[in-house]
């Protein structure tokens, strides 16, 4: 009788820190959740861009902008690359949408002491960076297929060599 009252207790317990845990874990978002929060921060970074009133600064965001919606288009038809891309939706777009709100308040109050014109060029400067980085997330994206075509365009080369199509011209692939 002890040892089925301590065993029950062991189970219990186990039970209890077991639920605890998984209380305590995030929940993943699936797929289309993170594409419909990807979507929904990219129309917020839209609204941003006429409220801004530095020309390059508002150059990088409608770029950041573009680029975002293709990276979405791309998983949207792509989701396998999903995994791959998920410090993009879970980190790199809420922050940005975040730093550029924060751009965009402070920019409003009209603020001239040191530390908000030193803000204002941080952000430009970090701006400028995020934008650098979409690209290459979304050339990141299409890096495999571009080597897979450009080894089926090599491939393809050879054998109109071979055939005698073309035998002078070199395709440079």
């Amino acid at each position: 009788m002890p040892s089925l009252a301590i065993g029950i207790g062991a189970f219990c317990a186990g039970e209890l820190v077991q639920y605890v845990n998984k209380k305590d874990i995030p929940k993943a978002k699936s797929l289309t959740e993170s594409i419909a929060e990807a979507k929904e921060m990219n129309t917020q970074i839209a609204r941003i861009i006429p409220k801004i009133e530095d020309e390059e600064l508002v150059k990088n965001i409608k770029e950041i902008n573009n680029t975002t919606k293709k990276i979405i288009e791309t998983i949207e038809k792509k989701p396998e690359k999903y995994k791959v891309n998920n410090n993009f939706f879970n980190y790199y777009l809420p922050v940005t949408v975040n730093i550029l709100n924060k751009y965009d308040e402070i920019e409003n109050q009209n603020l001239t002491t040191e530390e908000s014109k030193k803000f204002m060029e941080s952000t430009k400067r970090m701006v400028i960076k995020i934008n650098d980085a979409f690209k290459s997330q979304l050339s990141n994206l299409y890096q495999s297929d571009m080597i897979d075509t450009d080894a089926e365009m090599k491939v393809f080369d050879s054998m109109l060599k071979a055939d005698g199509y073309n035998p002078n011209d070199d395709f440079n692939i």
